[in-house]
C-alpha cells in the first residue's frame, strides 16, 4: 500500500452564535494500512449542509453532537484508490458519509456505488440526501394535490428547489421564498416556480399574500422566523406543514426575545385543522429510498426536475464556505471539490 497523508477538519470549539473560522481546526495524520475486507477512499467532493450547524451545538437534537476534537460530519463522494475488498475495485466511485477529510477507510457497509451516467455530484444533492428530504417530506406529509398552493422557504436551496418542482409535477402551484432578486429570478426562470417572493423586501408579507390569492395548502418549512409569520395567516383549512428546518434559529443564543405566540398557533392548529409535523429524512429511508431513486432519477433525466450546484474548489475553503451557507451566500447545492 502506498503511503497517504490525511487531512481533516475537526470541531475546535462550539460556536457562540454564528460560527467563525476558529471553531474549526485542520489536522494531519498518516493513513493506516488496509486490512482484508477494507477499501481506501479518496474524497473528491464534500457536501456542506445546514444541519451541520446543529451538530456543532451541544443542545439536544435528533443526533448526537460532534465532540470537541472530533471530525466534522458530512456526506462525500469518493473514489476507491486501493482495495482489499472483493466487491470494490480501484477507480470506482462511491457515496459515503466520511466527513470533512481527504481520505477514509471503509469496510464497504457504509458506501454505495454510484451510477456514472449522471454527474457524481448529484449524489450529494438532487439525487442524494437533500433531494430525498424534499421527496419524502413533501409527498408523505405535505401530500400536494392538483390545484393546491405549495409554498416553500429557502427555495433556491437543494431541498427547496426540489420541493417546488415536485409540487408542480403533482399539479400544484409552487410559490418560492428566497433572499434577493437573483434568487427569485432563478426560481421562476430556471426552476419553473409559478411565483417567487423576496423575504428581504419591506412589503414581503403583502407580496406573499398577493402571490397566494387562494391561500396556502402546503408550507414546507425550512426557515421559521419572519417567513413563518408571513405564511401563517394564509393557511387554508386542512393545510399541511412539513417542518424540515429552522434556519433562522440555528445561530440563536440565549432566550428568545420575541413574545410567546404558541397559544395563537395552537388555536389556529385546532380551528383550521392544520397538520404540523417535524421530520428527519432518515425515518423514511427504508420504505422510500428505492422509489426516490427511481422517480427522481427519471425526472432529472427527462429534465422535469432541474438542479443547481455551487462547487467551491479547495478543501481549505470548507469553513469559510460553510459559514457563508448559513448566511445564504450560496446558489444551489453547496459542494467542496477537494
Amino acid at each position: 500500500m502506498a503511503e497517504y497523508r490525511n487531512q481533516r477538519y475537526v470541531l475546535a470549539s462550539r460556536p457562540e452564535g454564528t460560527p467563525v473560522p476558529d471553531n474549526f481546526r485542520l489536522e494531519s495524520e498518516d493513513v493506516a494500512a488496509l486490512r482484508d475486507g477494507q477499501v481506501l477512499l479518496a474524497i473528491k467532493y464534500l457536501s456542506l449542509d445546514p444541519y451541520m450547524r446543529g451538530r456543532m451545538s451541544s443542545a439536544r437534537s435528533y443526533a448526537p453532537p460532534v465532540a470537541i476534537g472530533e471530525k466534522m460530519v458530512g456526506g462525500t463522494v469518493a473514489q476507491v484508490v486501493e482495495s482489499r475488498h472483493s466487491d470494490y475495485s480501484e477507480g470506482e466511485w462511491v457515496l459515503s458519509y466520511s466527513g470533512w477529510q481527504r481520505y477514509a477507510i471503509s469496510d464497504g457497509s457504509d458506501v454505495r456505488k454510484l451510477d456514472q451516467q449522471v454527474p457524481v455530484t448529484t449524489a450529494l444533492g438532487v439525487l442524494g440526501m437533500p433531494g430525498f428530504t424534499a421527496y419524502s417530506g413533501l409527498l408523505t406529509i405535505g401530500q400536494p394535490r392538483a390545484g393546491e398552493t405549495v409554498v416553500v422557504a429557502a427555495a433556491t436551496g437543494p431541498v427547496g428547489s426540489a420541493v417546488g418542482q415536485i409540487a408542480k409535477l403533482k399539479g400544484a402551484r409552487a410559490v418560492g421564498i428566497a433572499g434577493g432578486e437573483e434568487k427569485c429570478r432563478l426560481l421562476t426562470e430556471h426552476f419553473g416556480f409559478d411565483a417567487a417572493v423576496d423575504h428581504r423586501a419591506d412589503d414581503f408579507a403583502e407580496q406573499l399574500a398577493k402571490a397566494c390569492p387562494d391561500g396556502v395548502d402546503v408550507y414546507f418549512e425550512n426557515v421559521f422566523g419572519k417567513v413563518w409569520e408571513a405564511v401563517f395567516p394564509l393557511f387554508n383549512t386542512y393545510a399541511r406543514i412539513p417542518v424540515c428546518g429552522l434556519a433562522s434559529l440555528y445561530n440563536a443564543t440565549g432566550p428568545f426575545a420575541e413574545p410567546d405566540r404558541l397559544p395563537v398557533v395552537m388555536r389556529e392548529v385546532l380551528s383550521r385543522s392544520l397538520t404540523l409535523r417535524g421530520f428527519i429524512q432518515t425515518e423514511f429511508a427504508k420504505e422510500q429510498s428505492a422509489s426516490f431513486l427511481r422517480d427522481m432519477g427519471e425526472w432529472v433525466s427527462a429534465g422535469k426536475v432541474k438542479y443547481l450546484e455551487d462547487i467551491v474548489d479547495g478543501f481549505e475553503k470548507a469553513p469559510e464556505a460553510f459559514i457563508g451557507l448559513l448566511e445564504g451566500a450560496n446558489l444551489g447545492k453547496l459542494i467542496i471539490k477537494l
